[in-house]
């Protein structure tokens, strides 16, 4: 058996009632942990798109992938490797004002790092980082090192394949003209 992966499904579907707990429900009879979910419309009217990342090994995550298929209102389910796709999440931290305003060196890691502080107030301020997994874990780090954190959290992943449209586009048309 091959080493385990971290795999983003990209799975279309119409916007309906219930479809978010079929799909969850191939990964839990599977035992496969879902490590990240993000849910939003997509660029085609009327299909949303779930991003779902996980860790697997191609064999499971094909049958899994195969498996959200059959789904009745699902449209179409592919699965990825991180170099197919162009990712980012969202991380927020929330951290104490008396030691950031004591220590100048904070301001200046969240510069280096690229992030933005959007809030300041007499108790908190918060910062933004946009960008990939490994980015948003390392201010953190450095900044719980400071010990400056009173919250953190980060955004489910969110992708777009490295192609000119969405993959599931000209499924969609093929289906319209009778092909599929």
């Amino acid at each position: 058996m091959e080493d385990k992966k971290l795999y983003t499904l990209l799975v279309y579907s119409e916007n309906l009632a219930g479809i978010l707990n079929q799909i969850t429900a191939v990964f839990t009879r599977r035992q496969v942990n879902i490590e990240s979910l993000n849910v939003s419309a997509s660029s085609i009217v009327g299909i949303h798109k779930y991003t779902i990342t996980a860790w697997s090994d191609e064999d499971q995550i094909t049958k899994i992938t195969r498996q959200i298929e059959k789904k009745i209102d699902v449209v179409k389910a592919l699965f990825y490797t991180d170099d197919e796709l162009f990712i980012r999440e969202t991380g927020l931290y929330k951290l104490a004002t008396d030691v950031v305003l004591g220590n100048p060196e904070i301001s200046r890691t969240i510069r280096r790092h690229e992030a933005t502080i959007t809030e300041v107030n007499p108790t908190y301020v918060i910062v933004m980082k946009n960008g990939r997994t490994e980015e948003i874990l390392s201010l953190y780090r450095v900044l719980d090192d400071f010990g400056c954190v009173l919250q953190y959290t980060r955004s489910g992943r969110i992708a777009v394949t490295r192609s000119t449209q969405e993959e599931v586009t000209d499924y969609l048309e093929k289906r319209k003209s009778g092909k599929v």
